[in-house]
């Protein structure tokens, strides 16, 4: 019984711990960019949209059809850059994580 009761012990500090890392992750902020830096756009580590930047010149050419391509293009790399952090976060985080009885059998 005590290690079951170790076990659910050491699953709670670990869903705990975890849910602290999406808070944290959540508060961060990623940069995505599209052609060559005239469009740039932040995101949060809960893949939220908070700034959109455009190039003045860019909007100036009149170029719709541009400008939206850049837009879309920026905003889908800085959710890509948010979803990478998040992972490599993740792993690491449950890297530490050890539960008694999740080892590898006869070990």
């Amino acid at each position: 019984m005590a290690d079951i009761a170790d076990l659910m012990a050491k699953a709670q500090e670990a869903q705990a711990k975890l849910a602290e890392l999406q808070r944290n992750l959540a508060a961060r902020r990623v940069e995505g960019t599209a052609g060559g830096g005239m469009v740039r756009v932040e995101v949060s580590g809960a893949l939220r949209v908070l700034k959109i930047e455009i190039e003045p010149s860019l909007v100036e050419t009149g170029d719709r059809e541009m400008l939206q391509d850049l837009t879309a293009a920026a905003v889908n790399a800085a959710i890509t850059n948010a979803q990478r952090m998040m992972q490599e976060e993740m792993q690491k985080a449950s890297a530490g994580l050890q539960l008694p009885g999740m080892g590898t059998p006869g070990a």
